[in-house]
């Protein structure tokens, strides 16, 4: 069963199995603004998966912030209201499309001439037994979460290079560090994530350019009801995709290479590199 994995909106390609999707939004050769025209010495930010979610919520932090929105995501009448009040740019784009990372890259650098925040925020996930899950599904949410994503930066960054100045924002999971059962596919792309986020780190050491990983927990959007199965767990609590967005904005302002929401979800990874023992029987117990 697929669903949203990060809060974003993205609507899989139809499958007969599962009924009707919506098709597919272009590739964004000719943006639409919503609202006038922005300054362009305002700090430009694109943020993908804006449709819903954490993606949307992010979007409005940074326009409450006064900067410049690139949106990008599938859905347009739900961009749309992303938008509202606001002077963002809407850039409709599928992102598992060929070259739509290329071509949405393209589009958002014609509208400003520079992006100073990426924050890549679409995603989706599956959930059900791994032996189960079709071959279909394992590319797709390997190819969104994780393929996509890194050639999106890789279109990015080299104009944040050449500035000397930017900032990746990715948004991880809980499930990249410890591993869910039952998402397996889901905690490998994000497991994936983290690691390219530290590598990536590592390369641009020195250029002006930063990568921070925000690793969340579970977020109260339509992530569950997509999956058809409510979050039933006391613990942990379900997150406001608002308070994620806080802190993306807040490590964008403090220039933070990795956040979690909440911060405890620090603990499982240190409880894993000392005692790897006692956090696999906590694993199987609570994972």
């Amino acid at each position: 069963m697929t669903h949203t994995g990060s809060g974003s909106t993205y609507d899989p390609p139809a499958d007969p199995a599962r009924g009707a999707r919506p098709a597919p939004a272009p590739a964004p050769a000719a943006a639409r603004g919503h609202g006038p025209p922005s300054p362009t010495d305002r700090p430009v930010a694109l943020v993908t998966g804006a449709s819903s979610g954490i993606g949307a919520a992010t979007a409005r932090r940074f326009a409450a912030g006064g900067w410049h929105l690139l949106l990008s995501g599938r859905d347009r009448r739900r961009l749309e209201e992303t938008a509202a009040g606001t002077s963002a740019v809407l850039l409709p784009a599928d992102l598992a499309a060929p070259e739509g990372a290329r071509l949405l890259a393209e589009a958002a650098l014609r509208q400003t001439g520079r992006i100073d925040v990426l924050v890549a925020g679409a995603g989706i996930g599956w959930s059900g037994p791994f032996r189960t899950m079709p071959h279909t599904d394992i590319d797709r949410v390997l190819f969104l979460d994780l393929n996509a994503t890194l050639h999106l930066v890789r279109e990015v960054l080299p104009s944040m290079v050449a500035a000397g100045r930017g900032r990746v924002v990715l948004i991880g999971s809980v499930a990249g560090c410890v591993g869910v059962r039952e998402e397996a596919v889901y905690s490998a792309a994000k497991a994936g994530l983290a690691a390219f986020a530290e590598a990536l780190r590592q390369e641009l050491l020195g250029t002006g350019v930063g990568v921070t990983l925000v690793v969340s927990g579970p977020v109260e959007t339509r992530f569950f009801a997509r999956r058809g199965r409510p979050y039933d767990r006391s613990r942990p609590r379900l997150a406001s995709p608002g308070s994620v967005a806080g802190v993306v904005w807040d490590a964008v302002s403090r220039g933070r290479d990795d956040a979690y929401v909440p911060t405890w979800l620090t603990l499982p990874g240190r409880v894993r590199g000392l005692t790897p023992g006692l956090y696999r029987r906590l694993l199987n117990r609570f994972g």
